[in-house]
């Protein structure tokens, strides 16, 4: 199980729009590409009122669906993405495995 994970840093003045685009738009336009089995959308708590953060955790089979996702799909979608929020809400990605469960 592949974990890709990207984790926006979302300015106050956007955040219901943000989040309203992300839950009818976005979001469902990547499980669109069936190339993912679930999405998560999840509110990062901070100990630091720093700003407001999220992580959208994406989970496919293997690397090479990922690639697929990355060769296929994410252009288009990460620049919908850029242009609609840019630096309002700036996002990094990570790619992660299960490595355990306890």
């Amino acid at each position: 199980m592949i974990i890709y994970n990207i984790t926006v840093s979302v300015d106050r003045s956007i955040l219901n729009e943000w989040l309203q685009w992300m839950q009818t738009q976005h979001i469902p336009n990547v499980m669109k590409t069936n190339i993912f089995s679930s999405a998560k959308l999840k509110r990062i708590i901070s100990r630091v009122d720093d700003g407001i953060s999220y992580a959208i955790a994406y989970e496919c089979a293997s690397l090479k669906d990922l690639q697929v996702y990355e060769t296929k799909f994410s252009k288009v979608l990460q620049k919908e993405y850029t242009d609609k929020f840019g630096a309002t809400a700036p996002a990094f990605r990570t790619v992660m495995t299960i490595e355990n469960t306890f």
